[in-house]
């Protein structure tokens, strides 16, 4: 069993040196999540809060809603604990991912 572990640890440390020699052209949230360690479950859970964040959103126009920091409040309160909120809104805003809702959770850290 300490061999395996080894074994994984190993890889892990390789994993990191890796990531190191290779340049993301725009895959800055996929390079975080390997950064971070994120399960496949963690991202799903991600993607889930920035659907539902995004369905809020677009009941806070219709409703005529310019101020968005509860939905700001709620993307903080909702992320893994091991991503940082304007890391992770900067990463997704490169890569392309919940572009609109992004750019709204980025106007409130500023």
């Amino acid at each position: 069993m300490d061999e395996l572990k080894n074994r994984v640890e190993t890889l892990e440390y390789h994993v990191k040196l890796l990531l190191g020699m290779i340049q993301p052209v725009n895959r800055d949230f996929d390079l975080l999540v390997i950064q971070k360690g994120l399960t496949e479950e963690e991202v799903k859970d991600f993607h889930e809060l920035c659907r539902e964040l995004e369905e809020e959103m677009e009941e806070q126009k219709a409703e005529k809603f310019v101020f968005h920091s509860p939905l700001y409040r709620q993307f903080t309160a909702g992320l893994n604990k091991k991503l940082h909120p304007k890391e992770t809104v900067q990463a997704c805003l490169n890569q392309q991912i919940y572009v609109e809702l992004m750019k709204k959770l980025w106007m409130n850290m500023e």
